[in-house]
């Protein structure tokens, strides 16, 4: 599993003089959310010493639960190499976008190891895994090149043979949220009861997150396991 960030939010000039603090360090998601707040109570002068700084007065907001300021800035990632069991559960959150890997156009590549079955010694698993994808690949050859034969197009063909396909195939996708969206994913999805690989992909976003918003987030921890 690999994430890569693709793009965020920026601040415009009118944000930076508005609201950056000359003497810190905030980033553009950061201080998009404080004046997006202020804006709300013109609140420009910062007449309150507790929340004059970005990382404060955002720790406000989210005590609050204001969470609309948050709505403003974005992030996109590449997310590549998870299961397509993880994308049925991933694509629950209808707040984020999704372009993903298209099983009509791209013939399957390879699956993916659940966390929990990558951590077992038994060889015997990783036999049972590599003869169950090795099956279901020979017969998805074996119903594309026989549709094709039959003259169904492409699209046609790949579309119905990767109905024998299981639901650790591999694929690749784009996901965008707004800051808002992704903290709320990341509460679900940083549970301990939350399904082992969707977790480890939402403990690699809290990791983008941070650098690209950490006062945005600084209220979320992750917790270990028992």
């Amino acid at each position: 599993m690999r994430v890569t960030l693709l793009s965020s939010s920026r601040a415009s000039n009118e944000v930076l003089v508005r609201v950056a603090h000359p003497d810190e360090r905030d980033t553009d998601a950061d201080l998009i959310a404080e004046y997006a707040g202020r804006i709300c109570y013109q609140s420009w002068h910062k007449p309150n010493p507790a929340t004059r700084r970005n990382t404060d007065y955002l720790a406000n907001i989210l005590e609050q639960g204001h969470h609309s300021v948050l709505e403003h800035t974005h992030a996109a990632f590449l997310i590549e190499g998870v299961s397509r069991h993880l994308l049925g559960e991933l694509t629950r959150h209808r707040h984020a976008g999704f372009s993903v890997e298209s099983l009509r156009y791209c013939p399957p590549r390879d699956y993916t190891l659940h966390p929990t079955l990558a951590e077992q010694e038994n060889p015997m698993i990783r036999r049972v895994l590599q003869e169950s994808w090795r099956t279901a690949s020979d017969h998805y050859d074996w119903l594309y090149k026989y549709l094709i034969a039959s003259g169904y197009k492409i699209k046609e063909a790949r579309e119905a043979a990767a109905q024998v396909l299981p639901l650790n195939t591999s694929t690749d996708l784009v996901a965008s949220a707004n800051f808002r969206g992704w903290r709320d994913l990341l509460s679900k999805r940083l549970d301990l009861t939350a399904n082992r690989e969707i977790r480890r992909l939402a403990e690699r976003l809290l990791a983008e997150l941070r650098t690209l918003a950490p006062n945005s987030v600084q209220d979320i921890t992750l917790k270990e396991q028992a």
